[in-house]
């Protein structure tokens, strides 16, 4: 397989080491001289690593890009034309109309696009998705997300476009549910015109979700709570954790009661998530099989975005199917 990373920014770089680690033909892409230089010193060859994407392109098989999303679009639409699968790392585009354009380019080129929704291939989600799908919960009352933390904002989209919206595409996948509507508080408190705190609701038909993103509270969240009538799933994504609380009430004559049930403990374990996403990619370009995380996924992520920003700022519950 030869495949084109084109963006060795920080999370780029990631996508160099392990795409490197799965022996793929590497080809490099980037505007600054130092990263090009980077790559080549990490064992990209010299002459593989270009400032014009369009030089490697006849070159390859796939492209993985890992720019700002304002640069999605333009690129995913060229290599989807020249006839190359992509891999676009999320937010799939920078906005909901530019994620249209791009599912009708998938549509008309008929190649693969993989969105980067990583969550997905965590350990724990796999945890979660067996007990979810085992009944071990009973019906799911509510869930909760938390991606938040004290760290460095990130420059080309807000934090519940970057944050935020990995909990967006998680719970739709675990509850195999699409998002119906959102009550959102989306706040820019640093004055750079990109929302840095967001406090999400979103409905999954009857199962609503709280998400809670920001750059502001001191230490690291990576956490989710999904609660049913029969039981609790508890997981840290940090620590790759999971408990499952066989906490239900029970109805007596006396009254409602709160009995502490067993609680079980697991050590998710698997392959790093970069990893198996990448994986997963290449090997739906090698089948020709539908990719894990599709554009329309991409895109109903996105949308659950705009009605949150929208929701903030008319101050109201917004419906999905307001969007148009």
């Amino acid at each position: 397989m030869k495949v084109l990373l084109i963006g060795l920014g920080r999370w780029g770089e990631k996508h160099l080491r392990v795409l490197g680690e799965l022996g793929v033909e590497l080809w490099v892409a980037d505007v600054s001289a130092a990263r090009r230089a980077f790559a080549v010193e990490a064992g990209v060859a010299a002459d593989q690593a270009v400032e014009d994407f369009r030089r490697a392109l006849p070159h390859v098989d796939a492209v993985d890009i890992v720019t700002p999303a304002a640069h999605h679009l333009a690129l995913a639409a060229e290599c989807l034309r020249a006839g190359r699968d992509c891999f676009v790392e999320k937010p799939l585009t920078l906005t909901v109309d530019e994620g249209r354009r791009l599912v009708g380019i998938v549509a008309e080129t008929g190649r693969v696009l993989q969105v980067g929704h990583i969550f997905r291939f965590h350990p724990v989600t796999t945890v979660l998705r067996e007990r979810l799908a085992a009944g071990a919960l009973g019906r799911v009352r509510y869930c909760t997300g938390r991606f938040a933390g004290f760290k460095r904002p990130r420059a080309d989209v807000g934090v519940t476009q970057t944050d935020a919206l990995h909990y967006f595409d998680l719970f739709a996948y675990l509850l195999r549910r699409e998002a119906t509507a959102v009550t959102a508080t989306v706040r820019d408190h640093l004055g750079r015109g990109l929302d840095d705190c967001s406090f999400t609701t979103v409905d999954y038909g009857d199962v609503p979700a709280f998400v809670e993103a920001g750059y502001f509270a001191p230490g690291t969240y990576r956490d989710c709570v999904i609660v049913g009538e029969q039981g609790t799933l508890a997981a840290d994504f940090g620590t790759s954790e999971v408990r499952v609380l066989a906490n239900h009430h029970v109805e007596t004559p006396s009254g409602w009661q709160a009995p502490e049930g067993a609680v079980e403990s697991l050590k998710a374990s698997g392959p790093e998530p970069l990893r198996h996403e990448l994986e997963s990619f290449l090997d739906a370009v090698t089948r020709r099989g539908h990719p894990a995380v599709d554009v329309q996924a991409g895109l109903d992520a996105l949308r659950t975005v705009e009605a949150a920003q929208r929701s903030s700022l008319l101050g109201r519950r917004v419906t999905l199917a307001e969007l148009a």
